[in-house]
């Protein structure tokens, strides 16, 4: 292992709490590895430990974040997932392969899902639009987290007004999704569209509502004025 992956997990250790711990497993039903160090403290870890290791360039990066993300434990991907957002002034194309290889070999559970395609996966396809399109073939994967990567990595350029009908073409692969995470997964995708473009959005959950799980429907309205609510929740 890394000097430096040692040292960051000897420091996670030692703030590890069994209360904290027990509180974060509470939000997940799936199994997770979890230290138990609060958010704060993961924060402040990759904050600086990225000045350690931003000299090492990008693959260099990459290559520890990889070790990260092998550990299984949560806030370990965190770390990874800072670090690699940290440069996303410096990416370039071919980064997509490695930030795919983490969506498809890495991610267990929706946080560290969220958190890496939120942020990293998101600045990635803004600084590259053509890279958007693969998001079609995670939207098929038999692997619920990269079926909803598909649609989380487009949340905040979404809520920018980019990328509509990318957003929609998402959506229809996912509407009839069975698994309730996918589908809050492209309800909050839907949601961060209506925020700049909300009569289209309402517009296609009015044409899909019926083909819509009600707990997609909910997320993408949440932000819509009472009226399109009720209207986009009536039978």
């Amino acid at each position: 292992m890394n000097p430096i992956i040692s040292r960051i997990r000897l420091e996670l250790e030692s703030l590890a709490s069994e209360k904290t711990r027990e509180s974060g497993m509470r939000f997940f039903k799936e199994e997770v590895k979890l230290h138990g160090v609060k958010t704060a403290d993961v924060n402040r870890i990759a904050r600086l430990t990225f000045k350690e290791v931003r000299d090492r360039g990008r693959a260099g990066v990459y290559e520890l974040c990889g070790e990260l993300w092998r550990t299984g434990f949560m806030e370990e991907s965190f770390i990874a997932c800072a670090w690699s957002y940290a440069l996303r002034k410096d990416y370039e194309p071919h980064d997509f392969k490695v930030f795919e290889s983490w969506v498809n070999g890495y991610v267990s559970n929706w946080a560290s899902c969220d958190t890496l395609c939120n942020h990293t996966v998101g600045a990635f396809l803004e600084k590259f639009p053509e890279y958007v399109s693969h998001l079609k073939k995670w939207a098929r994967s038999r692997n619920r987290w990269v079926r909803r990567a598909a649609a989380v990595s487009l949340v905040v350029p979404a809520r920018r007004g980019l990328f509509l009908s990318d957003v929609f073409g998402i959506a229809d692969l996912l509407l009839a999704d069975g698994d309730d995470l996918v589908q809050k997964g492209y309800g909050w995708m839907l949601k961060a569209a209506s925020q700049a473009h909300q009569r289209d959005v309402h517009a296609y959950v009015m044409r899909n509502k019926d083909a819509m799980p009600r707990t997609a429907l909910r997320y993408a309205i949440e932000k819509m004025p009472e009226k399109l609510r009720k209207s986009a929740m009536a039978k």
